[in-house]
Formats: structure tokens, sequence, C-alpha cells
């Protein structure tokens, strides 16, 4: 790799902080800048479900959450999993025969792709793998051995740390204003919100929901779509599940020793009809305790809800933007299982100009400024 300048990273959550990391590793000049506190955004408020099954609508998009897998492990090893890698595995089955055979298909396609799936029996499940649950004996369940999920304010907390202890800075609680260029419309400097200007050789737009603000900010048009998801935490006095699962109607997952997360697309469908967070909340409870019904002695101890920043095509946006040099996007869904692979690739790519292949189908100039 080349000698490192300075490079702004304009977003801490999992994407931007795993960006930082390697960048700072390799001995550049990391500035973090957040408007809120890192890891307390989107990460904070996301189910952290790392897996490949559920993105097999191109090839490419799956081989490439198929290798932020790997680079999870490889994480793991590197940084030490404690408090934020739980590697679990994941259950998913359904309670009409429409969604059964999707869910079935599903599993035969990502099993042909050479992804490894164990097929079980709902009372196998409860023997084996997760006896609270309330699900039929009979009914086909798939378990993805390989998969995981990630508490993601633990681990942007490590991998921030880890930066700041080899030179990087943190500036947190403070937005961008603005992106300053050269003669040449070349990055030079970041405006901050308290007044400051900071001198960089790079931006990294890692802003989450906020990604289409500052492409703006250098006259890039990077168009999102609106798609906010509302998530609920349970206070639990004892965690009933061991790993993540879709069940029927709902999503459920561990967040640690005394807490359950929950989500459900059915009830994000329900955001924009105007009902408050509390009642959505209530739905996700609700649900949640048809399939896990110790779960109807746990409390609610929070609901939020958060845009997710998915770029118009649904499919990442990663990489240099030829017109502005300098600048470089690193917006995506799914940033939990995709932030440790999209931070090395793109780390590599700001240092050396390495593009990798994998991130062919994902190049920023699919969307014209």
């Amino acid at each position: 790799m080349k000698r490192p300048g300075r490079v702004a990273v304009i977003g801490v959550g999992v994407v931007g902080a795993s960006v930082g990391w390697n960048l700072a590793r390799h001995g550049a000049e990391v500035v973090f800048i957040d408007a809120g506190q890192p890891g307390e955004g989107v990460t904070n408020w996301s189910f952290s479900w790392v897996n490949a099954s559920n993105k097999t609508a191109r090839r490419s998009y799956f081989d490439l959450n198929v290798a932020g897998m790997a680079a999870h492990c490889e994480l793991a090893r590197t940084i030490g999993p404690d408090s934020w890698w739980y590697p679990s595995g994941h259950l998913r089955w359904a309670d009409d025969p429409a969604a059964e055979a999707k869910v079935l298909e599903t599993a035969q396609l990502v099993a042909d792709w050479n992804y490894r799936v164990e097929m079980c029996t709902g009372a196998e499940v409860r023997s084996r793998l997760e006896p609270a649950l309330s699900v039929s004996d009979d009914v086909p369940v798939v378990f993805y051995p390989d998969e995981a999920w990630v508490h993601g304010r633990h681990l942007v907390s490590r991998l921030v740390g880890q930066a700041v202890a080899s030179g990087a800075e943190l500036r947190s609680d403070i937005a961008v204003c603005g992106v300053g260029t050269g003669a040449d419309g070349s990055i030079r400097t970041v405006a901050l919100s308290d007044g400051s200007l900071v001198d960089v050789d790079a931006v990294v737009n890692a802003a989450g929901p906020g990604a289409s603000h500052v492409a703006g900010l250098v006259a890039r048009r990077l168009p999102m779509r609106r798609e906010p998801g509302v998530v609920t935490r349970l206070d639990c006095a004892q965690v009933p599940v061991h790993r993540p699962m879709h069940a029927p109607h709902i999503e459920i997952r561990p967040d640690g020793d005394a807490s359950v997360v929950l989500h459900s697309r059915e009830t994000d469908a329900l955001i924009d009809t105007g009902e408050h967070p509390d009642h959505l909340g209530r739905l996700l409870h609700e649900s949640a305790r048809h399939v896990v019904p110790e779960l109807g002695n746990s409390r609610i101890a929070q609901t939020r809800i958060v845009d997710r920043p998915i770029p118009a095509d649904g499919f990442p946006s990663v990489g240099a933007v030829p017109s502005v040099p300098g600048y470089y996007e690193a917006v995506s869904h799914s940033g939990i299982t995709l932030g440790p692979v999209i931070g090395r690739l793109l780390a590599s790519e700001i240092l050396s100009g390495t593009r990798d292949e994998l991130l062919a189908d994902f190049r920023p100039e699919r969307f014209p400024s």
C-alpha cells in the first residue's frame, strides 16, 4: 500500500467504524465524524443478523455477503470476540403453505451454492436447540449453522477504540456541513457544525440514512430508498432464546444476558399509517409471545423507528466516485453483515487504488451524478 494521507470517515456506525479501523491499522490518519455517538444510530437499532441466506436476489450480492460472514470470523480472531460476536446459527420456518414453500426453496437454492443448511423438525429444534419455542412437532425448520448475530454497539466501540489507540481522532455529536474541494476538484476540507475546518485528503461517506445529504455536499446525487423499520427491545430476567430466528410474523434474537430484540416486516408496514411506536412495540411483543411464551413475562424497554440506509436499487454503493477525486462511498443495507468486508476492501482501495472484483456490481458510478 502507498503512504496513506488523512481521511475523514463521516458516519461511525458499523460500516464507518470498519473502514476507519482498517485505514488506521495500515497507518492512515483517520478522523471519525458522527452527528451522534458512534454505534448509537441504525447500527444499534438493527436486527444485527449476519447472513447470506436472505441475500439471494443476485448471485454477486450473495457472494459479497458470504465474504462478509468470513470477514466477521477473521475480525473475531483479530480483535477478539468478547461481547460482540455470537456465531450461534439462525432458524427460519413458516406457518402457511406458500410461505413454507418459499423458505424451503431458498434453502435449496443456497445449498446448491454450497451454503451450509440443515433441515429439522419443530420437535428436533425444541429438543436440540431452542426448548422454549412453541412450534409444532412436524413443521419443517431450516437451520443455518454458520450464521450469527452481532452486538453492533459493542463492535463499533471496539473498532473505534482500537483505531483511536492507533492515532485516529473521534469527533462525535458534530455534523458535517460542508466539503471543500481544490482547483482540480479533489477533496480538501470538511467543515463541521462547531465551526471548525478539517484538512483532509479523502472523505468516506458512511453516513447511513444521511448519505444522500453528504453526497450532495460534493454535488453528487445518491438516490436512496425510504424504508423505515421498527425495532423493540425487551428486558428479560432470563433470555429464553439462544440464536436469531425468523418465526411466522416475527423475528427474535437475543441481545446479551438480559435483553431480546424483536422486528417484523409486517409491523414495519404499519409505520406510515401513523401508529405510535409504543403501539408497534406492543404488537411485536404480542407476536413474540406466541412463539416464545416466556417472553410474555418480559417488559418492553424501548422501541425505535429508524430509516434503513438503502441505495435506490437495493444494493450497496461502495468505492470511489471518479468525478470527485478523494470522495468514496460506503453505503449499504445489511451493514452488520457487510461492515467488515466493506471496511477491508474499501480501505485497500483508498490506500492502494486496488478495486476488488467482489464490489464490481456495487460501484457508485452506476448512479450518475
